[in-house]
């Protein structure tokens, strides 16, 4: 067929996700919730919080963004309270896990007290070590208590957008005397028929000098089996060479991981029984 490579629209972008939505299995199908948490002080001053999403019905997962508490309140307890509330929330969603994602520089032995183990390790450019982490809510897991618990004098409670700036931007903040900021490319890449039909498209980016990430890819079923997909894969590749990165990073389900596989990919780490009776991976490819 002869076809066109042009940009993605917003609309186009949105349909993919619907699709790939309809591709997976069944029991897999999931809404997104997103919620903030805030700490304040005395003064109102937001001291700490977090930003989570919730993955409804079938996914019963809940993913912890981002938690950050003020450098002046750590150690007493807060971040604790913080975790005792999302997993509270989680379960009241009927969630079976939490995940979430740290770094060598952060708080792994934090979320290991509290029950959090690791299923996935990267080596970054710079020499740390990203990790990501589980915990099965349902596995009965003690509940770890602080020795300071002067921080419960402040209450958990559910903050807007505003605060959820403040606290990405506290946590940013933290992370600028580790992390370089990589400067991103886009490639949102479609290909269209001749009088401009969508029928396959990609989502990814390219963080420079580090790491590029496969989002979402999508090909209609008539044109599927055609090496479509493995086009669009092998395009992020020379993007990410022409931009200094040396590793492709995505997650894929037990339901596709068999094509990221025939392309090059490998197991990065594995989460098991999520969403229920179905293993999700990370996978990547260096390039």
């Amino acid at each position: 067929m002869e076809y066109k490579i042009e940009d993605l629209t917003t609309e186009e972008a949105a349909y993919i996700g619907e699709k790939i939505n309809e591709i997976v299995p069944r029991e897999v199908d999931a809404e997104v919730e997103e919620f903030v948490l805030k700490v304040e002080n005395e003064n109102g001053d937001i001291i700490g919080g977090c930003i989570a999403e919730a993955y409804e019905y079938h996914w019963s997962r809940m993913f912890l963004d981002t938690l950050w508490v003020d450098e002046r309140y750590r150690h007493h307890g807060i971040g604790s309270m913080i975790i005792r509330e999302v997993e509270r929330i989680a379960r009241e969603k009927g969630c079976r896990v939490v995940t979430l994602g740290t770094a060598s520089y952060m708080a792994r032995p934090f979320y290991e007290k509290h029950g959090y183990t690791v299923f996935t390790t990267l080596k970054k450019p710079n020499g740390y070590i990203s990790y990501s982490l589980v915990k099965y809510l349902d596995k009965g897991t003690p509940e770890y208590v602080p020795a300071n618990n002067s921080g419960t004098r402040f209450k958990v409670s559910l903050g807007n957008d505003d605060e959820a700036d403040v606290i990405e931007n506290g946590i940013q903040t933290y992370s600028e005397a580790y992390e370089p900021e990589y400067e991103s490319v886009d490639y949102c890449r479609k290909l269209a028929d001749k009088d401009g039909r969508f029928f396959a498209g990609v989502i990814a980016d390219v963080d420079k000098g580090a790491y590029a990430f496969v989002h979402a890819l999508f090909v209609e079923e008539p044109l599927r089996r055609q090496g479509l997909g493995t086009y669009f894969l092998q395009e992020v590749e020379k993007l990410a060479k022409e931009n200094g990165a040396s590793m492709i990073l995505t997650n894929a389900g037990d339901w596709n991981v068999d094509f990221f596989r025939k392309n090059g990919y490998l197991l990065r780490g594995e989460l098991k029984d999520v969403p229920e009776g179905h293993n999700c991976y990370e996978l990547y490819k260096m390039v």
